[in-house]
């Protein structure tokens, strides 16, 4: 085997890594997030967690990124220690989906249609119908799809160029003998687990190990060891996941490698047991793609079945192993906002938006009682608006640089428009959220001097907050919900406000002149209005981004403009509506 033999089985190698990995990225931005949602959702019961786990990791080809998924789960509250036990044993069976997969390299016959099933017979096709959808389709959707086929063809190749690369070694005796060392069931343990710990992937390790298989020179002695090895090695990235996580989301990690552990330990045991008495002759047959395949398979479908009932006993051991210090966990209300869902970008984009609508809730909040203290004023809600100001203030500093942090991905079409309208709208929410303090300090000034609005006044604020508080709701719901339909209510009901806004200021203008009004009360009727109306100027930003972002363009203020020459009838309809429905008494 010259220089340039091992050039080529180390291009093969790396072909087949980047291949895996690109297949596995358009796996993933096809389900846009929504397998990850069904694991955060439906996890109530054992056996749905084992299935959902294992379908994932089927999908996304990866256990190692599913495991660390589920870290994070646990780490943002998302999930509790015991439900993600059932989505790891799951996601050690789905990931034997790509050992079956690549074990059709090992097909021969002269029959055209089985002759087809061999990846190498089929890859080129998937490569020209990728490439070409890649290059041509409009659709991102469909982007994906080509680049998943693409992925596909390229790690096949990589397969068959390492395979034909390795043929040269089954003359070497050096290269026989090296496996004769790993029927050693430790040895074997050992080189399984650091290969597949040093590429992070157990799947890239069994089909590198099939591709070895295909050279001839290597048995089953040799192979099942190693196998057993690969499972423990793919734990690495779980608990790499784990550090700087909470306890819970650290023993997630660990209840990955204890079960990958003691199901190697009893598996090995009973087999190697049974083996001295009954001897199987197979041991010594030469290993095949698929009987890797089927190795891989029943070790891990064997472990799952017989450690399932013990699952809570997983979860002790791993309570013994990761103790409690004595110290509360606080609750943190970025959670959601975890590094390790930046793995799945699609995921952390749905994250994302679930915290950018809690920070929507909280600057509502904080308004709503800034509007409830006009009426009956209270030192302890004052204080509560100020920490929700506080909150929002965290949502925005945070989100924003998680969202940076997305973006340094490669995002779907949809998820950038996610990405960049939550990033235009958050700092509007901030606003609102601020505008409710000033609310709260003017109010706090007036009680202070014991200064209050007449009767008259009072009834035009009431109507003012009245209109205010649908706007408001109605934004809030706009974003939460991503309604465009709703969203075009908004900019008639922002202007019946603009109105509002100055017919309240007449009104007190006209009572001051009648002496039935004073300067003083003046200033802070002014306040409340000026505040009241910007919080409608940032209602109106947000519906106008809503509703752009399905047109990618963010020119808020030429939009608005543009909205009642482009749909006077029904703007004039809405706006009327409105007026009626906020009439000054």
């Amino acid at each position: 085997m010259d220089v340039f033999s091992i050039l080529t089985m180390i291009g093969g190698l790396a072909l087949f890594l980047y291949g895996m990995h690109i297949m596995g990225d358009g796996l993933a931005k096809t389900s846009g997030g929504k397998l990850e949602g069904i694991l955060e959702k439906f996890t109530s019961k054992t056996s749905l967690a084992v299935l959902l786990g294992a379908i994932v990791t089927a999908v996304i080809q990866s256990s190692s990124a599913t495991t660390v998924m589920v870290v994070g789960f646990v780490n943002s509250g998302i999930m509790q220690l015991g439900q993600a036990v059932g989505i790891i044993m799951g996601a050690n069976i789905g990931t034997t989906v790509t050992s079956w997969v690549l074990s059709l390299a090992g097909i021969e016959s002269d029959n055209f249609f089985i002759r087809m099933l061999k990846p190498s017979s089929f890859s080129p096709i998937f490569a020209i119908i990728g490439v070409f959808m890649m290059l041509f389709a409009k659709s991102t959707r469909k982007k994906d799809i080509g680049t998943i086929m693409a992925g596909f063809a390229i790690l096949m190749t990589g397969m068959d160029t390492m395979s034909k690369a390795l043929e040269p070694l089954a003359d070497i005796p050096e290269f026989t003998n090296l496996f004769i060392m790993f029927k050693n069931p430790v040895i074997g343990v050992l080189v399984g687990a650091i290969l597949t710990a040093a590429i992070q992937s157990s799947s890239a390790s069994v089909g590198i190990l099939q591709a070895l298989c295909l050279t001839g020179s290597v048995t089953y002695a040799s192979t099942i060891p190693i196998i057993m090895g690969q499972n423990i090695g793919t734990c690495v990235t779980a608990i790499l996941s784990g550090i700087g996580a909470s306890k819970n989301a650290k023993r997630a990690a660990i209840v990955h490698f204890y079960f990958n552990f003691i199901g190697t330990i009893l598996f090995m045991t009973v087999f190697y047991s049974l083996n001295t008495f009954t001897n199987f002759a197979f041991l010594d047959n030469t290993a095949s793609a698929a009987g890797i395949a089927v190795v891989h398979s029943v070790f891990n479908i064997t472990a799952t079945l017989c450690l399932l009932p013990f699952k809570n006993l997983l979860v002790k051991l791993a309570m013994i192993t990761i103790r409690d210090d004595g110290s509360i966990q606080k609750d943190n209300a970025m959670a959601l906002l975890d590094d390790r869902f930046l793995e799945k970008p699609a995921f952390a984009v749905a994250q994302a938006k679930k915290t950018a609508i809690q920070m929507a809730q909280a600057s509502k909040e904080a308004l709503f009682k800034a509007i409830e203290l006009r009426h009956k004023y209270d030192d302890a809600k004052a204080e509560n608006i100020l920490e929700l100001e506080n909150l929002v203030d965290r949502y925005e500093d945070e989100l924003g640089t998680y969202l940076i942090k997305i973006n340094n991905a490669e995002l779907s079409h949809n998820d950038s428009q996610v990405v960049t309208t939550i990033l235009h709208c958050i700092g509007d929410f901030e606003r609102i959220s601020d505008h409710a303090v000033n609310i709260m300090e003017t109010v706090q000034k007036a009680n202070k001097k014991n200064e209050h609005f007449s009767n008259k006044a009072n009834a035009e604020l009431d109507v003012y907050e009245s209109a205010i508080r649908e706007i408001v709701m109605m934004t809030y719901n706009v974003f939460a919900d991503t309604d465009t339909e709703l969203a075009t209510h908004i900019e008639p009901l922002e202007e019946v406000i603009d109105h509002l806004n100055n017919e309240v200021k007449k009104k007190h203008v006209k009572r001051l002149r009648k002496g039935k009004c004073t300067i003083r009360l003046g200033f802070i009727l002014s306040d409340l209005t000026t505040n009241y109306e910007r919080v409608a100027d940032h209602c109106s930003n947000i519906a106008a981004f809503i509703i752009q972002a399905k047109e990618d363009s963010f020119e808020t203020h030429e939009y608005i403009g543009s909205i009642k020459e482009k749909d006077s009838i029904r703007f004039n309809n809405e706006y009327n509506k409105y007026h009626n429905k906020y009439k000054l008494p």
